[in-house]
């Protein structure tokens, strides 16, 4: 609609628009419309401009302004407005139309300005409850909101014109914020209160009260709206947060045990997590969570891990230790201090296992255990890291090694317990995970060759007596240990299966050729032993019964017709007999060793014989032949008699056939204490060890000078490090070069006493 200048109006009879500039348009009729134009012909419509601007009625910005001003007025007081929000949109479209939005716009900003300013006394005024006061800012920060959105759905049209199109000028929203904040939010008075009543709210919800929450949400809020959030209430909410979680750190650790006060932080936590989800700015998360942790957390990490992590390792408190490890990984050094206590830990209690020979008995077993429960500790509880892994490695390898080779030699005898037949315990499963785990201790030891003695024994025992619980077992231990040190170090181990592969053949075509009266009710079974392979015996003498002297030569004769060249040793410490005996109770079959057999078959020709006549008849050794009559007097199965009786064998005593003896089985094992490791073995074998290392030291030595012709005593030293695979001390290296000089393989440089050279 347009205004004429004489305050008249008249409908033009074509149609108008409002531009933005003001100025209106008409448009035409199409040309020839009324001239009866044809079908086809080009239709034109043409836009003019008004030829005059349309001109305002006088008082009009003033008698206008005055409509407005009521209107914003009515809506600060909350009263009913007398004019339609039609007719007031279209006030303010036609006053920004005819440039008059600059001084709507200033109005309007005193207006609001003015208001605001009328009451700031209602809130600086006389001190209330905090609480109190924190509602009734809210309440009239909510009102103040709804009195802009309803200003701003009136003025509109100026927030689209005028405000757009000059960027420094703030949006009426801004606007009407702006003042809020400078005249009311800013007021050290009204800001004071704001914060002081946020963080009364805020400490009486930590200390387990209920608080209105719907309330904290809308005040803190409007801080972010008025963008006073950070500078006033954040800072001072965290400095809060800081003293208290400090004295409540300090205070707990001191009542509260470490499982009760890790769960206590793990609360405190997920407390705060929930106000930033509730009412808290997001932007607030990081500095808070971090304040609470290093508090509660960072502060107590080396109390914590000293006053209970051993005891929950120890008691395998899987939920606690989790929660220990989460809380902890989220400290920058909580892992690292966790993973450095938790090796001190590991290294402390596994060298307790390892150091006390009264609990060798149980070793490998409470090793297996240990290194068990800590796996799953790393795997449940520290969430399989790496750099846990690699410390309960490293502090297993530390000290499996602190007891020089007893742990390699009962790693080996453990191995042998679990691959003998009488192993009933456990499946062919279960055993094949059983050797899964020894091999992980294996690697830990750094006396490999102590173990390969050990096991090459026992190995050797097993084989020979045909005890092993399995051979599939034996070869899947066989194939562990070549590919963890490779073909060098199983080489003899193997060559001991194959001699007892070939055995079976030999000793099938040696019956074959025997006739019916050489074998005289008597079942042979020779065992070919290579030597270099299994383990040196020490040859004895003993008197054998005639009907075996001639199996044994038969035996010679035939081997050594096949094999031209070749010596035959009988070692008969490593041979096993079934004796078939007659008894008053019936006929048994005695399960024994070759000494065992040879005693007890003197007493087919003589019931009763002394300690001397035995001793004459199988120049068994004597302290051997003591633990022999040992085992058939004073053990379980008492075949023989003693007189007097006792449980040691002297020289003097009489021995018996017993006749009365008397047993539910019909074979009988008789224990074979001869095979039992002796102290004497025992130190013998490590003997072995000993020797084997100190050649392995020469040809190292020499391999190694042979190369470099000249080397200096430390650079000689290094490389000899490089290339030994067992532990091995300086001057055990200086001994092993000083014998190489002695035997002209090696030799002092005449100008420098510290520099070798190769003698060719």
């Amino acid at each position: 609609m347009s205004y004429l200048s004489n305050g008249e109006q008249r409908r033009p009879n074509f149609s108008t628009f409002t531009t933005t500039g003001g100025e209106g348009a008409s448009f035409l009729n199409r040309q020839g419309a009324s001239n009866g134009s044809k079908p086809g012909d080009v239709k034109k419509i043409s836009i003019k401009n008004f030829k005059h601007k349309p001109l305002l009625p006088e008082n009009y910005s003033e008698s206008t302004w005055k409509k407005l001003e009521e209107a914003v007025m009515a809506i600060q007081t909350s009263k009913r407005i007398n004019y339609s929000l039609q007719e007031l949109y279209q006030d303010v479209e036609n006053m920004c139309s005819h440039k008059m939005d600059c001084f709507l716009y200033k109005n309007l900003q005193a207006l609001i300005e003015e208001y605001v300013k009328k009451n700031i006394e209602y809130f600086t005024g006389e001190s209330m409850d905090k609480l109190v006061f924190l509602k009734k800012i809210n309440t009239w920060w909510q009102s103040f909101c709804q009195q802009m959105i309803m200003m701003r759905s009136i003025f509109l049209y100026l927030d689209r014109t005028y405000v757009l199109q000059n960027p420094t000028i703030q949006s009426i929203w801004d606007m009407g914020l702006e003042l809020f904040r400078t005249h009311i939010a800013l007021n050290n008075i009204v800001q004071k209160r704001i914060v002081e009543g946020l963080l009364f709210l805020i400490e009486k919800e930590r200390n387990g009260d209920v608080v209105d929450r719907t309330l904290l949400k809308s005040l803190l809020r409007m801080l972010c709206d008025l963008q006073i959030y950070h500078s006033a209430f954040e800072e001072n909410f965290l400095l809060a947060t800081k003293q208290l979680y400090n004295s409540e750190g300090q205070r707990k650790m001191q009542e509260l045990e470490v499982p009760e006060y890790l769960r206590h932080v793990d609360k405190r936590l997920a407390e705060e997590n929930e106000r930033l989800l509730h009412y808290l700015d997001s932007s607030t998360k990081y500095p808070l969570i971090y304040t609470v942790e290093k508090e509660l957390l960072a502060e107590h990490l080396t109390s914590m891990l000293h006053k209970g992590l051993d005891l929950l390792l120890e008691e395998n408190r899987i939920a606690d230790l989790s929660l220990l490890y989460s809380l902890f990984n989220r400290v920058k050094t909580g892992t690292i201090e966790l993973c450095s206590n938790f090796n001190g830990y590991v290294k402390k209690k596994g060298r307790t296992i390892v150091i006390d020979p009264e609990k060798d008995k149980n070793m490998v077993q409470d090793l297996l255990d240990f290194k068990d429960k800590m796996d799953k500790i790393v795997l449940n509880c520290f969430e399989r890291n790496e750099k846990f892994i690699n410390s309960l490695k490293e502090a297993f390898e530390f000290f499996v090694n602190q007891r020089t080779n007893k742990p390699a030699e009962l790693i080996a005898k453990y191995v042998d317990m679990k691959l003998r037949a009488g192993n009933k315990e456990s499946t062919e499963e279960e055993l094949e995970l059983i050797l899964d785990k020894i091999m992980v201790l294996f690697r830990f030891i750094h006396g490999k060759d102590v173990f390969e003695a050990f096991y090459k024994k026992d190995l050797a025992k097993r084989l020979l007596v045909g005890k092993s619980a399995s051979v599939d077992a034996e070869r899947s231990m066989l194939s562990k240990l070549k590919q963890e040190c490779g073909g060098g170090f199983t080489s003899k181990l193997e060559g001991m299966f194959r001699d007892m592969d070939l055995n079976k053949d030999i000793n099938v075509n040696f019956r074959s050729q025997l006739s019916k009266e050489d074998i005289s009710g008597i079942d042979l079974t020779v065992n070919i032993l290579t030597m270099g392979y299994w383990p040196t015996y020490p040859q004895i003498d003993v008197l054998m019964p005639p009907q075996l002297v001639k199996l044994q030569t038969q035996f010679n004769q035939y081997y050594l017709s096949k094999h031209s060249g070749r010596k035959l040793q009988w070692q008969p410490t490593l041979g096993h007999c079934v004796l078939k005996a007659k008894f008053d109770q019936g006929p048994k079959d005695l399960q024994v060793s070759l000494f065992q057999a040879l005693v007890l078959l003197l007493f087919n020709g003589k019931i009763v014989l002394s300690f001397d006549e035995i001793f004459s008849l199988c120049n068994i050794e004597k302290g051997e032949l003591k633990r022999t009559l040992q085992s058939l007097a004073c053990g379980k199965a008492r075949v023989i008699t003693k007189n007097p009786k006792g449980r040691d064998v002297e020289e003097t005593d009489q021995f018996q056939f017993n006749n009365e003896f008397s047993n539910k089985l019909f074979r009988i094992k008789i224990n074979q204490i001869q095979m039992k490791e002796t102290t004497e073995e025992q130190k013998a074998t490590e003997e072995r060890v000993f020797q084997d290392r100190q050649y392995q030291i020469d040809a190292a030595i020499v391999r190694i000078m042979k190369m470099r012709k000249t080397l200096s005593h430390n650079l000689l030293i290094t490389e000899l490090y490089g290339q030994l695979a067992f532990p091995v001390m300086p001057p055990d290296l200086k001994k092993r070069i000083e014998s190489l000089i002695d035997r002209d393989y090696m030799e002092r440089d005449k100008d420098n006493q510290n520099q070798y050279n190769y003698v060719a």
